[in-house]
C-alpha cells in the first residue's frame, strides 16, 4: 500500500531525521485526526519493573526529546523519578500510521515549566491545584468543592502548584511504522549515534 496523502512531502525512504520526520506525520495527523492528534500511551515502570501506562498529550517535539507536562505527585510522576526509562507511543488511524519512542526521562527546566502552565485555560491551571491525581477520591463532589476553593484561593493569576511539573523523553530508538496491504507493513527504526546523528534500519513487519 502506498503511503497516504500527506502534507510534509516526505517518505519514509527519504526521512534522515526522525524529530523533522515524526513533526512532519503529525502536522499530517493535525489534519485527518479528530481529537487529539498529539495523544500518546506513555508506559512506565517501577524499580521492580511493574509496568503501567495511560494516554498523555505530548506538547513539544524537539532536539531534546518528546516533552508533556503532569503533576509530579501522580503515579507516573513517581514512576518516572524512580525508573528514568519509559516508552511511547502514538497510533493514528485516520493515516494508517504508528510512532513508537523508546528512551530516558529528564525533568523540563522550571522556566519551562511556567512558561506552559501560564498557558493553560484558567480552569485547567486551578483543576491542577484541586486534584490530588492518582489518590483516593472520597466522592465526585468532593473534587468539585476543592475545585471552587481553589477558584476563590486565586480570583487572579493563578501560580503553577510546585509539584506540577514537566518531563522530556530523549529517544534513544524511534520507530515508524506505515500500515501496508496483506499486513506487509512498512517499519523503519532510528537510533542515535555518539556523533549527534541518526542511523536508520528498516525492520520485517
Amino acid at each position: 500500500m502506498p503511503e497516504p496523502n500527506t502534507r510534509c512531502g516526505m517518505t519514509m525512504e527519504q526521512a534522515v531525521d526522525p524529530i523533522d520526520f515524526f513533526n512532519c506525520w503529525m502536522e499530517d495527523a493535525k489534519h485527518s485526526e479528530l481529537n487529539d492528534p498529539n495523544a500518546m500511551s506513555l508506559a512506565t515502570a517501577t524499580p521492580d519493573g511493574l509496568p503501567s501506562v495511560r494516554i498523555v498529550l505530548l506538547k513539544t517535539v524537539d532536539a531534546k526529546g518528546f516533552s508533556f507536562y503532569t503533576n509530579g505527585e501522580s503515579r507516573k510522576g513517581r514512576e518516572l523519578r524512580a525508573n528514568t526509562h519509559a516508552a511511547l507511543a502514538l497510533h493514528w488511524k485516520s493515516r494508517q500510521r504508528q510512532v513508537r519512542v523508546e528512551g530516558t526521562i529528564t525533568e523540563l527546566p522550571p522556566e519551562d515549566v511556567d512558561a506552559y502552565f501560564k498557558r493553560r485555560h484558567r480552569m485547567s491551571q486551578i483543576g491542577a491545584w484541586a486534584s490530588q491525581q492518582s489518590r483516593p477520591l472520597d466522592s465526585r463532589a468532593a473534587l468539585l468543592q476543592s475545585t471552587e476553593e481553589i477558584e476563590k484561593r486565586f480570583p487572579g493569576e493563578v501560580p503553577r502548584p510546585p509539584y506540577w511539573t514537566g518531563f522530556v523523553v530523549k529517544p534513544t530508538s524511534i520507530e515508524f511504522w506505515q500500515e501496508g496491504d496483506y499486513r506487509l507493513h512498512d517499519r523503519i527504526v532510528f537510533t542515535p549515534t555518539p556523533n549527534n546523528s541518526w542511523t536508520k534500519q528498516r525492520l520485517y513487519p
